[in-house]
């Protein structure tokens, strides 16, 4: 039995999940990064962002570990507007820039619970990416 399908159907709109999913997703790992790399400058979340990094990466950067937090900020802030941009090669970057940090914490010790959250965040960034694919350009395709 040969099952034929309407090829003028129009891709999901605006009220699809997965659209909706996309967006949500695009907006919160492209808002979130940029306010946590202005904080490396600022240190309005945390008194000492510094604590957060492995002595043996402290090591590998030039300078000290407050130029290596604001190196992570600047690097956190063109992600996060990558995201914004261009979610198709934004997303895996945040994605990657995730599990950099959770080998970091890990490494420094102590902090697993948030090496963690940030597994679970870096999931969420992988899903992102496959979204992005599925949304060209941030709007809904139509089906051939």
């Amino acid at each position: 039995m040969t099952v034929h399908t309407d090829r003028n159907q129009h891709a999901p709109s605006t009220t699809d999940p997965g659209y909706q999913a996309f967006w949500a997703l695009r907006l919160g790992f492209g808002v979130l990064p940029i306010l946590f790399g202005l904080d490396k400058f600022a240190n309005i979340l945390t008194e000492d962002w510094t604590r957060y990094l492995a002595p043996v990466v402290n090591d590998l950067v030039p300078g000290d570990a407050q130029t290596a937090m604001n190196m992570v900020g600047v690097i956190e802030i063109i992600a996060g507007i990558a995201v914004l941009v261009f979610p198709r090669l934004g997303a895996p970057l945040v994605a990657a820039w995730l599990g950099g940090i959770i080998i970091n914490l890990l490494l420094v010790g102590g902090y697993g619970d948030i090496a963690l959250r940030d597994f679970g965040l870096m999931a969420a960034a992988l899903v992102l990416t496959r979204l992005a694919w599925a949304y060209p350009n941030g709007l809904p395709t139509r089906k051939p």
